[in-house]
């Protein structure tokens, strides 16, 4: 689904969680934060509508109940902070968390007809939340839904509590 980036310069370069938006937690889950991050960082198409070209670096944050996605230049100059209103993702989100767990209790007891029915509604709900950021960031940014699939989980990201 994931096109190219027409050049090296419509991609992100830097990811970084606001410190302020999340807190300390597992291990693990630290872990699966800086694997997220790591993905989008190696494979991603994003370019801001009306702006400089990048390459960009960008902070996720939550302020005043608004997804917060600073963008900056390659050199860490402010570009563009593009907000989102969280209430259209809660759902979602909350919905994904549900299933999540479903998921990881199932890896321990269910047969594998299960794990994997349930497994095809987890992407499912990842795919609505990647989708819907692409509608919301639509006239913003445009991105690929590889991108934007990497991006929820990051939003996601944020409201992990451990």
């Amino acid at each position: 689904m994931s096109t190219p980036a027409a050049s090296t310069s419509a991609r992100l370069i830097g990811i970084e969680l606001d410190p302020g938006s999340i807190g300390r937690t597992r291990p693990e889950i630290e872990h699966e934060r800086d694997v997220a991050i790591f993905d989008l960082i190696d494979s991603n198409s994003f370019a801001l509508e009306a702006g400089p070209d990048g390459p960009y670096r960008m902070q996720i944050g939550i302020a005043e109940e608004r997804l917060v996605l600073d963008v900056r230049g390659e050199d860490s100059q402010p570009v563009a902070a593009l907000q989102l209103p969280l209430g259209s993702f809660r759902r979602l989100i909350k919905d994904y968390f549900l299933i999540c767990e479903s998921y990881h209790e199932a890896i321990r007891t269910a047969p594998p007809s299960r794990i994997e029915a349930i497994d095809m509604g987890r992407r499912g709900l990842h795919d609505e939340g990647s989708q819907l950021l692409m509608d919301r960031l639509k006239g913003k940014a445009r991105l690929d839904f590889d991108t934007a699939r990497r991006l929820f989980t990051l939003i996601c990201a944020l409201h992990w509590k451990g």
